[in-house]
């Protein structure tokens, strides 16, 4: 029996008051869109398979939900997987999750929208579309089930996932969702069968449909070949590219309790140049887009009146490589210094910043500075082509401590290709080093911490061919770490080895691992990026009873010819060029910000959409042009930089 929304209603009041945090649950917040179900053609629900506290703050949903409801024949709604003591009591009291706008089943939507911006929500999308009435299993629904799409930066390799999903939108969605919406609207109109709506999708530039494609394997257990079984199906699937960002979303839903970031986000820039090798969002995001200032600073206003909100976050993979970035922030600090705004501004590069840009914020109030070497010494980040000096990055520190800043944070990576133990004893030096400038500057008060993860090789990156550390190695390197870094004004952080092994399968894994994926969910595997609830037995154990090894994902060294799972997914960074790359890490040798010189990497004029049309023609990058000169070097975050 399917619950109507007063059904649901009923059934909650009485239940909310004994979870956690029951404003997870109930919706009606400021500025959220309720429209008229029985007058609406198509009902999209967009998903973030996490709690409502980390979805609020995903700024993909927010634009999608902003764009899907502009249209007058199409309605977006808003759902999150609940946690553990809202599921007991969804599941025990026969409640399907709902969305929160209109509190219907999310098995009465048209189309699902679930973002997946990294592995460890797999498992939580399983549970998702079982806590919904949806079947998880894509081959398994029918023409009355939504159609089932995911969207975010893990889908680039979406073979671990091909039988959960119906369609996978590879690259930019502001675009493709409305492809997918209108697609949808003439299947339903023509009766077919829902196969063949799978196959019109198939066809949608960025559009990965897994039933349409085949894996076949070598006997050695790689990727042979993926077979294309409809004729018209994209091949490769090349990433969808906005040609021109959207407005920034001003309209922004304001919730009932914390979430990870109460703040507006103001995208100024999209993709970045800069090449490190082991980074996939560099990669994946090209070619760069840049926002007028002041369509950024309009933006920040009309937010500001419609939320109430007193911080803003401008947002980008490289914020000083925006090239307007000492504007920005001057007509930011003019225009609200009496209005007392919080900005973030993360991502910023001290060597392109600047002195004027320093300057602008030498009065504003002091958090923390992250500098993100991601190697402690010159070696190593040549080979991740990030090559900045040792005594650059001290004078970077003495510059933050001298202006005021009492905290530090250094972030690297252990686990690199080619690393050493001498490598990682080097973070402890530098660590050392940098907290003896702090005092030099501001005496006890100056605090240093590493933060230290472990590298995973991911795909469409120079180091997709890199094995990763074992977990004995790494918990060796952790090991020594913590032997090293210790004492006043100093503090270490590390991640679980296990999560590691995790997220590395995962990111280059192939087909087969869907039956690990789905064994590890019956077996209670959920909230994987949560240290409480992630349990590796029970992937050991999903590994097992599948009849596979995850060492032949995690640790395997890759022939430099392999045919990955996702090779026929086009990325626009040709695989020639990632192999040239991987192959430049070997001798240490690097290249410079591609905005200085074009390496011919496979970004196109008009960006992925000539490529289709005119296929083998050789274009040049149309985002090469003259910029100040710059060298890599250390990212640098302003944590609640206080606009006065």
């Amino acid at each position: 029996m399917t619950l109507s929304p007063a059904d649901i209603q009923d059934r909650l009041q009485p239940l909310l008051p004994l979870v956690q945090k029951p404003g997870r649950y109930t919706g009606g917040e400021l500025n959220q869109v309720v429209k008229d179900w029985n007058a609406i053609q198509t009902k999209v629900a967009l998903a973030f398979p996490d709690i409502y506290d980390i979805g609020m703050s995903n700024n993909g949903l927010m634009i999608l939900y902003d764009l899907v409801n502009q249209r007058a024949d199409a309605l977006a709604e808003r759902v999150y997987n609940p946690w553990a003591d809202m599921e007991a009591i969804l599941r025990q009291h026969s409640i399907p999750l709902y969305s929160l706008e209109s509190k219907r089943p999310l098995s009465e939507f048209d189309i699902l929208g679930i973002s997946l911006p990294y592995e460890s929500l797999y498992t939580n999308t399983l549970n998702l579309l079982d806590l919904g009435g949806v079947p998880v299993l894509a081959a398994e629904r029918s023409e009355r089930d939504p159609l089932v799409i995911a969207g975010g930066h893990a889908t680039m390799n979406p073979e671990p996932m091909h039988a959960f999903i119906d369609a996978f939108v590879v690259g930019e969605g502001e675009e493709a969702i409305m492809d997918v919406i209108r697609v949808h609207q003439e299947w339903k109109a023509s009766g077919e069968p829902r196969r063949r709506l799978l196959e019109r999708l198939s066809e949608v530039w960025g559009l990965y449909v897994p039933a349409m494609y085949e894996a076949h394997y070598e006997p050695d257990g790689t990727l042979a070949y993926t077979e294309k079984k409809f004729e018209k199906a994209n091949y490769p699937v090349v990433k969808r590219i906005v040609a021109q960002l959207p407005p920034p979303t001003t309209r922004l839903i304001v919730p009932y309790i914390d979430t990870v970031h109460n703040r507006i986000p103001i995208e100024i820039m999209r993709g970045c140049t800069r090449g490190c090798r082991f980074c996939q969002a560099g990669m994946i995001t090209r070619p760069v887009r840049e926002r007028p200032v002041q369509e950024v600073v309009d933006a920040i206003a009309e937010a500001m009146d419609n939320t109430g909100f007193e911080e803003v976050g401008l947002l980008s993979l490289s914020s000083s490589d925006y090239t307007y970035v000492v504007d920005l922030v001057k007509e930011v600090s003019r225009r609200f210094g009496e209005r007392a705004l919080s900005v973030s501004l993360p991502s910023l590069r001290i060597e392109t910043v600047s002195v004027d840009l320093m300057d602008e914020l030498q009065n504003t109030r002091r958090s923390g500075f992250t500098l993100a070497p991601e190697a402690a010494t010159e070696r190593m980040r040549e080979i991740i082509n990030k090559p900045v000096s040792t005594e650059q990055l001290l004078e970077t520190a003495r510059e933050i401590f001298s202006r005021g800043w009492t905290n530090l944070k250094l972030y690297f990576m252990i686990g690199h290709p080619e690393e050493t133990l001498e490598d990682v004893q080097a973070i402890a030096d530098l660590c050392k080093a940098v907290l003896a400038e702090g005092r030099k500057a501001i005496g006890f008060k100056a605090h240093v911490t590493a933060g230290v993860s472990t590298f995973i090789p991911k795909p469409h990156t120079p180091f997709q061919w890199s094995p990763c550390d074992t977990r004995e190695q790494i918990l060796a390197k952790q090991e020594l770490l913590k032997r090293v870094i210790s004492g006043k004004g100093l503090k270490l952080n590390w991640n679980n080895p296990d999560e590691t092994m995790l997220e590395a399968a995962l990111s280059r894994g192939d087909r087969r691992l869907a039956d690990v994926i789905y064994m590890a969910w019956q077996m209670g595997a959920k909230f994987d990026a949560w240290g409480e609830h992630f349990d590796y037995a029970i992937w050991t154990k999903a590994y097992e009873q599948a009849g596979l090894d995850p060492a032949f994902y995690t640790h395997r060294p890759r022939l430099i010819d392999e045919t990955f799972p996702w090779d026929h997914i086009d990325s626009t960074v040709r695989k020639k060029f990632l192999t040239e790359d991987y192959l430049w890490s070997k001798r240490g040798q690097t290249r410079v910000d591609c905005r200085e010189r074009c390496f011919a990497c496979g970004i196109l004029p008009t960006f992925t959409k000539m490529r289709m049309e005119n296929p083998g023609e050789v274009w040049q990058c149309p985002e090469v042009k003259p910029h100040a000169a710059r060298k890599a070097a250390a990212t640098i975050t302003m944590e609640e930089i206080s606009v006065n």
